[in-house]
């Protein structure tokens, strides 16, 4: 699979950055705005580990798997998370969104609906998905409404599929978006994105 090259995807809210290692100090502020990395659900890495957080989604993107960005909020400037796409595959076209996190004060804004809105349109727009695939921990029931929002289709669920943070099994919900989707999901997330810009 050809590696995806970095690129900036910005609109009037967020910016999304390719993740670099200077990111690291930021990711570990945004990730203490809740102790995120104490959450069983999440990726967000720990005190002092957010180096090796950032090189490891590198490999990743050097082998072709990921294609990893920075959050950064436009109206403070600041990085406040992560997402990346992964499990990419070239033939049908398919990418999946996820790894994603928020500092806490950034959570239910408008930020993760203008950040799925900017990769959903490049995914498609760009590099000519016919897909994009969400995937979630079936216990995390916050995390599967937000998608559901996202104008998401339910797909299923993977049983004992990967392992969490803590090492024990979890099962994983599937949902999709395919490209004939896209026209309403791209109006729908605009319109979203407007009421919850105010």
């Amino acid at each position: 699979m050809p590696v995806l090259p970095p690129v900036v995807l910005q609109d009037a809210f967020v910016a999304l950055e390719p993740l670099t290692l200077e990111h690291a100090p930021s990711l570990e502020a945004a990730a203490a705005d809740g102790e995120l990395w104490k959450l069983w659900f999440t990726s967000a890495p720990a005190p002092g580990e957010a180096a090796a957080y950032i090189t490891k989604a590198l490999d990743g993107h050097k082998a072709g798997l990921m294609l990893p960005f920075a959050v950064r909020e436009k109206s403070t400037g600041e990085i406040i998370g992560t997402t990346r796409f992964y499990d990419i595959v070239a033939d049908p076209r398919r990418v999946a969104i996820g790894y994603t996190w928020y500092a806490k004060r950034w959570q239910k804004s408008y930020v993760n609906t203008a950040c799925k809105r900017l990769l959903l349109q490049h995914a498609f727009e760009t590099l000519g998905c016919v897909a994009v695939e969400f995937h979630t921990d079936h216990r995390n029931l916050d995390s599967q409404r937000a998608i559901e929002r996202l104008g998401a289709r339910r797909e299923g669920v993977l049983r004992n599929h990967k392992r969490r943070p803590d090492g024990t099994l979890r099962d994983t919900v599937c949902f999709s978006v395919i490209d004939s989707e896209w026209p309403d999901v791209s109006r729908w997330l605009a319109l979203r994105l407007e009421r919850l810009a105010g």
